[in-house]
């Protein structure tokens, strides 16, 4: 059920999480559809800020999210199981880099797929109150089209520069990219975004029929615009800059919004308007276990067959850093859609 206080969260939001990032996007889509280019160590920049600035520490408080959703405080049982889930699935994910690093680096993106698409839905249907994604196959859709924009566009319009990634994550294990080159073709990049586009128009398609004023919902015109905005950006803009400013400032900052809410002093905060406070409260939260992350990375650095001998192969080994964090994150995060109903509750979820 909505609230005031609700109403207030969700406008705090939208004001400083969602549409400025509107702005950004569409800035960079214009610079680089002018002809702007970037020397490679600048175009690693947003992936490298996300070590400290949204990205990496997004997932941070897990420990405590499992609680907070519930509305319970977190205790050593909660964030033992939390560590625990981490441990066992970060560390089979681990093994199957060092076993196969292909298979590894597939399954990265078919996991960050469903996770930036699933954070999408949450952020339409609770951040952005949403009312035209009115049955589970609408929201689906959404989560295949919204999550397969960031990991299908750079391929559909950015092939070589995508198997260069791949190599770089691939590469600290040893491994080649050799049996899925195929993928990077010309016809297969074709039907994947034929693929893609036809799905975008029809869940969107879906959408406006379900909309309370079909053409006219602010909502469903919201969702389209975001949609296209999104194919625009990964159409135009370099996919390694363009991956890294969406981790940071899309997928991260939005999910950063819901962790706050679900915090009481957060969520006061926020209907306060005040912003600072709220991400201080934040950044304390997950400044510890950020702190440990960038440990692991120091210590995968030491072991990974191939070390890396420049900064774009650091930025791939970042990537696979961040590949075995995303697989029990995702865990966590299905856990908060169920509790919160995301998937079951089929009009806008409120507090």
């Amino acid at each position: 059920m909505r609230t005031a206080r609700y109403d207030r969260v969700r406008a705090a939001v939208d004001a400083t999480a969602i549409r400025p990032v509107w702005g950004v996007l569409a800035l960079s889509v214009g610079l680089f559809g002018l002809g702007v280019k970037l020397p490679a160590a600048l175009a690693y920049g947003p992936l490298l800020a996300s070590a400290v600035l949204f990205g990496l520490p997004h997932g941070a408080i897990d420990h405590l999210a499992v609680t907070r959703v519930s509305g319970r405080a977190a205790t050593v049982r909660s964030v033992g199981s939390v560590v625990g889930v981490y441990a066992f699935a970060g560390g089979l994910y681990v093994l199957l880099w060092f076993l196969q690093p292909l298979a590894a680096f597939v399954l990265f993106i078919g996991i960050t797929w469903l996770h930036w698409g699933q954070g999408d839905v949450h952020a339409l249907v609770a951040l952005e109150g949403v009312d035209h994604l009115q049955s589970r196959a609408q929201r689906l859709g959404t989560l295949v089209v919204r999550g397969g924009l960031p990991m299908l566009g750079p391929l559909i319009f950015w092939g070589g520069e995508y198997r260069q990634v791949a190599a770089l994550l691939v590469g600290r294990f040893g491994g080649s990219t050799a049996a899925i080159d195929v993928l990077f073709g010309a016809t297969p990049q074709l039907l994947v975004g034929v693929g893609l586009g036809v799905l975008t128009v029809g869940t969107l398609g879906m959408g406006v029929a379900r909309a309370p004023r079909g053409l006219r919902d602010h909502g469903w015109r919201r969702d389209a615009g975001e949609t296209g905005l999104l194919w625009l950006f990964f159409w135009v803009v370099p996919p390694v800059v363009a991956v890294g400013l969406y981790f940071c400032l899309w997928h991260a900052l939005r999910h950063i919004a819901r962790l706050i809410a679900l915090d009481e002093p957060g969520a006061a905060a926020l209907a306060a308007e005040a912003i600072g406070p709220a991400l201080g409260g934040f950044a304390r939260d997950a400044t510890p276990l950020t702190a440990v992350s960038l440990g692991l990375l120091g210590g995968l650095y030491l072991i990974v067959p191939v070390q890396p001998a420049s900064g774009a192969e650091t930025v791939g080994l970042y990537l696979v850093l961040i590949s075995v964090l995303t697989l029990p994150h995702v865990l966590v995060v299905s856990y908060m859609d169920r509790v919160e109903g995301v998937w079951r509750r089929l009009q806008p979820t409120g507090q």
